[in-house]
């Protein structure tokens, strides 16, 4: 699909899985089966060519002021998807409307004005810096490019530094092998935040820190998004840290959605087995909480040649024929529009043997 028939697209209906927002209320972000296939080099002359199924169809949206956590094992589409919505990398296939806007194309905002409003934090802090660039200089970098004059410039980045903790006298002429991790990822936050954006995505942005400093990170990213009214979208492997930050939260499998909810819901009663896997593989302080078994078995299997229908099937302790037939789509749950998740085991219709137990319920543990 090209950017003009991307831009033009515009959704009828909330797909399940996209907050029910009031009319006043427009999310900021709105998806809507957003594709990236990475073709691979090589093979056989003639033979049919392979790609790796990044983000397959994925639909989701993020409302003013929330926080929206993505979280999934690795290799599951969490950073293709960031990359995706700041488009370093061009989709495939589908929507994306920011502020009801489509974005590329002939009618919609350009990248440029697209990145405007959308910033990111990468999670290597060290190589997301200019080693040749004071903080300042790199705070100030990008406000220069957009023609504000160096000196201004250079004074909103001070600002900057200062919001994030770091005192420029001490620290705005200090070059990247200076700082410690902490500090470096500080400096990067603050380069986020000086062309002034309405949404930040945060990519595994504190899982390289130490778990003091974490913590430290953790509570000034919510004094900023308070202080500053943004809105994040946060992606970590880190459940607990999720827990802590995100208002709801979206689970990615295999380039799939399968479960997006309040985060009270997904962590006290998630609907999907990956999901309730995932809670359950979270260490504990207390030892008589210690795991004799893996939550979930098996490899994750290749993004090139996923399992049919369901993509967990070949891990879950409750699939049936009907998983490996038919893709489950994504259903309310317990009559929640907020709370979906995919699974055969959650729909009436589709046959599965604890789908009438279930009846949109969740499952016991025992179950799963």
């Amino acid at each position: 699909m090209n950017d003009e028939a991307v831009a033009n697209e515009r959704p009828t209906a909330l797909l399940p899985g996209q907050q029910d927002h009031e009319a006043e209320d427009c999310p900021v972000f709105n998806v809507q089966n957003l594709t990236k296939h990475f073709r691979l080099r090589g093979g056989p002359i003639g033979g049919k060519r392979a790609y790796v199924q990044a983000v397959d169809r994925i639909s989701f949206s993020v409302s003013k002021g929330e926080t929206l956590g993505i979280v999934g094992e690795s290799g599951c589409g969490k950073s293709t998807t960031a990359r995706l919505l700041m488009r370093l990398i061009e989709p495939d296939e589908g929507t994306m409307l920011l502020d009801g806007q489509g974005v590329g194309g002939v009618n919609g905002i350009s990248i440029r004005q697209l990145r405007h409003q959308v910033q990111m934090v990468f999670q290597d802090s060290y190589a997301s810096l200019n080693p040749r660039h004071t903080a300042t200089e790199e705070v100030s970098f990008g406000l220069v490019a957009q023609g504000v004059a160096r000196s201004e410039a250079q004074r909103r980045a001070n600002d900057m530094l200062d919001l994030v903790g770091l005192d420029p006298r001490v620290f705005a002429d200090r070059y990247p092998h200076e700082l410690s991790g902490g500090q470096r990822q500080r400096v990067n936050i603050a380069r986020a935040l000086a062309i002034d954006p309405r949404v930040l995505i945060l990519d595994e942005a504190v899982s390289a820190l130490d778990k003091s400093i974490e913590a430290q990170v953790l509570n000034l990213l919510v004094d900023i998004k308070q202080r500053l009214e943004l809105t994040y979208i946060f992606i970590s492997h880190d459940l607990n840290v999720v827990k802590f930050i995100s208002d709801r939260v979206l689970v990615m499998y295999l380039g799939k959605v399968v479960e997006i909810g309040p985060v009270e819901k997904i962590y006290e009663s998630a609907g999907h087995p990956y999901t309730r896997a995932l809670i359950a593989s979270r260490l504990s302080m207390d030892p008589s909480r210690r795991l004799d078994a893996a939550p979930v078995a098996g490899d994750l299997p290749s993004p090139i040649d996923p399992p049919s229908g369901c993509r967990f099937r070949t891990r879950c302790p409750i699939a049936e024929s009907v998983c490996e037939l038919h893709e489950p789509p994504l259903g309310v749950i317990a009559g929640d529009r907020r709370h979906v998740a995919a699974c055969h085991a959650l729909s009436m219709a589709s046959g599965h043997s604890l789908a009438q137990a279930s009846s949109g319920q969740t499952f016991s543990h025992s179950e799963v």
